[in-house]
């Protein structure tokens, strides 16, 4: 299996807050791997990590086998991600906001184009495309930014709770994207503290609990919740003091 993104023994800080500690993990091409944990479990600063938007204090993250934090604009041509809820320019219409991330993401202004409206047609959202940002419904938003990061066709998609405030029909399209991202070879990391959520999609699935990475489960198993909530309990008792 090709490698695209990994952190190897990765521990990261705050100022006083310690947040991710000996982390390791694997991202493969055209595999889905769901990276599950609590709120508050260190999930975004991971994903912040491997994208090499901060430095680690130890250990190492790479993304197409450079250091994250340093790799070259080629390298991000290569990315799309999704952090956090507020991944649109307000002022900006959807269409606008697909545009210009498929501008940065280096297509030209032709192939820019055509990118955003078949992204806007992948997510279905013709109707909304041409309305400022800032007046769309977060359900809505949240769609406009997954076109985005979908739009240029990236190798490494790296989706923080992509599911937040979007309907049902909308989750079912964005599962469809997601398995036609991984048919064409490209690697998927997503986070999630809905273990439902993920795996009925997931080839892998790590599970991180206050910072560090306490088990990996099969997605074909039984009883993942189950399994999940007794991996938390049991780290609770073994931090309890």
């Amino acid at each position: 299996m090709t490698t695209v993104a990994s952190v190897a023994k990765l521990g990261f800080a705050y100022p006083a807050t310690p947040v991710l500690h000996d982390v390791d993990m694997t991202v493969h091409a055209g595999h889905i791997h769901a990276l599950i944990g609590l709120n508050g479990a260190g999930k975004t600063t991971l994903m912040r990590a491997v994208l090499g938007m901060l430095t680690p204090d130890t250990g190492t993250a790479t993304l197409f086998g450079q250091p994250a934090a340093t790799a070259p604009a080629l390298v991000w041509k290569r990315v799309g991600y999704l952090l956090g809820t507020e991944s649109t320019y307000g002022e900006l219409t959807g269409r606008e906001n697909i545009y210009a991330a498929a501008r940065l993401h280096g297509l030209d202004r032709h192939a820019a184009r055509q990118a955003t409206e078949a992204a806007i047609t992948e997510f279905g959202i013709e109707a909304e495309a041409g309305k400022r940002a800032a007046r769309l419904s977060m359900g809505n938003r949240q769609r406009v930014a997954l076109a985005a990061a979908f739009a240029h066709r990236p190798d490494l998609l790296v989706l923080d709770e992509p599911t937040i405030a979007l309907d049902p029909l909308a989750v079912v399209a964005l599962r469809r994207s997601l398995r036609d991202a991984t048919h064409r070879g490209a690697a998927i990391l997503v986070s999630s503290h809905h273990l439902d959520e993920v795996a009925r999609l997931a080839d892998d699935i790590t599970v991180i609990h206050r910072g560090r990475i306490t088990a990996t489960l099969d997605p074909g198993g039984t009883d993942l919740e189950k399994q999940f909530f007794d991996l938390v309990y049991a780290a609770e008792l073994e931090d309890a003091p």
